[in-house]
């Protein structure tokens, strides 16, 4: 415990050093033609990030999140960020040492997406939208989050429509004032547009929050109806999926920095509690964790029986020549999973394999980390039983014992003392794998911090708590699996 304490305490402190470090370049972009060679940073899959590419020698850095890009740059490690102007807006009334440039850097119009080929959803959204923009519904909605008067209310649907079927809505709730988290509830600009939509349709909204670069995906895999995230028409996105009329005019604006940014330690406790404590933010981080520990858990048992399998397949033939089909397919099985990574093993179980099958995200991921730990697992046990020396094969076998038992009595619990610690290593790596599990939206311990991060543009003490979490349960299990060690190495004693 002492020295668990020790190294979160000294995390923080080399945490809280960096942060406030400095040597932070002073701002030479003061407008769009300064940007000719600098380095940019935009939202991934952004026409942000399109506009950037089309700079004159630019760098473009693009980021998961639109909160890092501004975190980089108030690091000095970008130049400029290409944002659009409500979010930049924000951004900058919550960064004080960040500005917006007074001309805008292109104009844009935000669209609704759904699949091509739904023309019916599409005629529908398209005379909803209409209608409320005819009737005022939709300025008045805007009214409520942008403007002097904005008093950020949320449109109250309809409760005496009967509503026939449900619109599944994907959104990446990191775009104030279009869609961020309040508590735990999705609010903004295209929530409120939605339910009033939904109110014309008579239909029930359900909201998918996930990252922006996968919500065309799931609108095409049919995780979800339409795509509502600020999202405009590009050439890009029209292959993959349709659009609908114009909702809302924006442009994307030059965020960069002003006045020098402050040092951060002496606002350290200030942080702590604006990150954390306000809106029980905190909570987020105890909801992600046990999702997290109940995907770690089953995995490890997926993993393990199902690695156990393929260990017994493959040995079994290397030793008898037997099982000849069944270890091909393992091979097969083995060679695939290792050899592609577990992002994409994980968005391809969900977008793919389960596209038409509505189980859950948290079933999904533990088989996607469940089949994957499974191959690990099988190689090192594998690996184990091959290390036990063939003669106590031979002297089982004198003793009449069969070759299952011979496995199960005998040569099982040898390679089980032989392989912990390298059982114990691929948990700990499954532990950390299970981070990705926000690229299905699924609200996973790393996925609360995001959640943090988004409601509060603070990334240094989100990211260090989630950090410390982890470090803390790697801890944990390393210190298990050391005592189980212990344990069974008392029988070689003596």
């Amino acid at each position: 415990m002492k020295k668990i304490l020790i190294l979160i305490a000294a995390t923080v402190m080399m945490a809280i050093s960096l942060s406030g470090c400095g040597g932070i370049p002073p701002n030479e972009v003061f407008n769009a033609d300064d940007l000719e060679g600098k380095i940019i940073g935009t939202q991934l899959g952004t026409t942000g990030n399109i506009f950037a590419a089309d700079i004159p020698d630019a760098t473009v850095e693009a980021y998961n999140k639109a909160a890092d890009a501004v975190m980089a740059l108030k690091q000095g490690k970008l130049d400029a960020v290409l944002i659009d102007s409500e979010p930049g807006k924000v951004f900058a009334e919550k960064n004080p040492s960040l500005i917006i440039l007074d001309d805008p850097f292109a104009i844009e119009e935000y669209s609704i997406a759904y699949k091509k080929g739904n023309d019916e959803l599409g005629e529908k959204l398209d005379a909803a939208l209409t209608t409320l923009k005819e009737d005022g519904t939709l300025d008045e909605i805007v009214s409520h989050w942008i403007g002097d008067n904005a008093d950020n209310v949320s449109y109250v649907p309809d409760e005496t429509i009967i509503r026939e079927r449900t619109l599944v809505m994907a959104t990446n709730a990191e775009f104030p004032p279009y869609e961020s988290m309040s508590g735990s509830n999705i609010v903004g600009i295209d929530v409120d547009m939605m339910n009033a939509v939904c109110d014309e349709l008579g239909m029930e909204l359900e909201i998918i929050n996930m990252e922006f670069d996968s919500i065309i995906a799931a609108v095409n895999s049919g995780k979800a109806d339409v795509g509502v995230a600020g999202m405009s028409v590009t050439p890009e996105r029209l292959e993959n999926v349709s659009f609908t009329q114009g909702y809302a005019t924006s442009t994307q604006v030059i965020l960069v920095r002003g006045e020098e940014y402050a040092n951060p330690i002496g606002q350290f406790v200030q942080k702590i509690h604006s990150t954390f404590i306000e809106g029980n933010r905190w909570m987020y981080l105890v909801k992600g964790l046990g999702v997290t520990l109940l995907i770690t858990f089953v995995s490890i048992l997926i993993g393990c029986l199902l690695g156990l399998v393929l260990a017994i397949i493959r040995t079994t033939h290397d030793k008898t020549g037997k099982l000849k089909i069944l270890n091909w397919m393992a091979k097969v099985y083995l060679t695939i999973i290792r050899g592609t990574p577990v992002t994409l093993q994980l968005l391809i179980i969900y977008f793919v394999i389960f596209a038409s099958v509505n189980i859950g995200k948290v079933p999904v991921a533990m088989v996607a980390f469940g089949l994957n730990s499974a191959a690990y697992v099988a190689e090192i046990v594998r690996s184990g039983i091959m290390s036990i020396d063939k003669g106590q094969f031979e002297a089982s076998a004198s003793l009449g014992m069969n070759y299952p038992k011979t496995m199960l009595f005998i040569i099982m619990p040898q390679a089980i003392k032989n392989i912990l610690p390298a059982l114990g290593n691929e948990f700990i790596v499954l532990l950390k794998e299970t981070s990705i599990s926000g690229y299905i939206a699924l609200e996973d311990l790393t996925f609360g911090g995001n959640q943090i991060r988004s409601q509060t543009f603070e990334a240094f003490m989100p990211l260090i708590a989630v950090a410390l979490i982890y470090l803390v349960m790697v801890m944990g299990l390393s210190a298990l699996v050391s005592l189980l060690e212990r344990r069974l190495s008392k029988s070689d004693r003596g």
